[in-house]
């Protein structure tokens, strides 16, 4: 695992590898690593490989919603905690689905908290899904799986640069899911993943930016509103 720190600031710098370093050897696990920078220039640049980065906004150059923005169009799965004074970039940073929004300065409890929830991340997005095409099987990390459709006995699965047109059913889809916190099932041809989420009403889930959207019955809309709060709840 490579982790990387961006900030301005050597004096959280210095915090934050000191208490990253802490949490991994108080869970006894092998210590990643740990890479530092001053300014988005520079982690841009040298972003290959990075699997957790804690992003500072506020920098000379580059700012920090820029650079993330750039990082997760380059590695999707990458996990980005925003650390910062400022909360009114909150609604910016989460348009490029930030992981985490830490405050400064930094609570400990807090930050491990979230590391523990970013390990979980990072082991769920290696998990892969295998899909079974007419003309073969391909491997989809699940974490790129935004939503499955089941419409005119044909199953579809999405991602936000792929289609796979899946030979197996929708009860198969539903039973693979079931056991992974992120999927939901809103309607009997709609599996969604929550990460996704952008809004919802009482009929329509909107997804990745409103560029996907999928069905929701009204029946089971108070226990998809309550399964979904619960999964923000967790991410938190």
């Amino acid at each position: 695992m490579k982790i990387a720190i961006c900030d301005d600031d050597a004096f959280i710098i210095k915090q934050l590898t000191e208490l990253t370093d802490k949490f991994f050897k108080t869970h006894k696990l092998k210590l990643p690593e740990l890479v530092n920078f001053s300014n988005g220039e520079a982690l841009l640049e040298q972003s290959e490989g990075l699997d957790i980065v804690f992003l500072d906004i506020s920098m000379p150059g580059i700012d920090g919603i820029t650079a993330g923005s750039r990082l997760m169009k380059r590695n999707p799965h990458m996990i980005i905690f925003i650390v910062t004074a400022y909360p009114q970039y909150l609604d910016d940073a989460m348009r490029f689905h930030v992981f985490r929004y830490l405050s400064k300065p930094i609570e400990p409890e807090r930050l491990f908290k979230n590391l523990e929830d970013a390990l979980k991340q990072y082991n769920i997005s290696d998990n892969m899904l295998t899909i079974e095409l007419r003309q073969g099987v391909v491997n989809v990390p699940s974490n790129d799986i935004i939503y499955i459709e089941s419409s005119n006995r044909k199953v579809t699965l999405y991602t936000n640069n792929q289609e796979y047109a899946s030979i197996k059913p929708m009860s198969y889809w539903i039973d693979v899911t079931r056991n992974i916190h992120c999927f939901y099932q809103t309607h009997g041809s709609f599996i969604i993943n929550m990460k996704y989420i952008t809004s919802f009403n009482k009929s329509v889930v909107y997804l990745y930016n409103n560029q996907f959207q999928a069905f929701i019955t009204q029946r089971n809309y108070t226990k998809f509103k309550t399964a979904y709060l619960l999964y923000l709840e967790s991410m938190r």
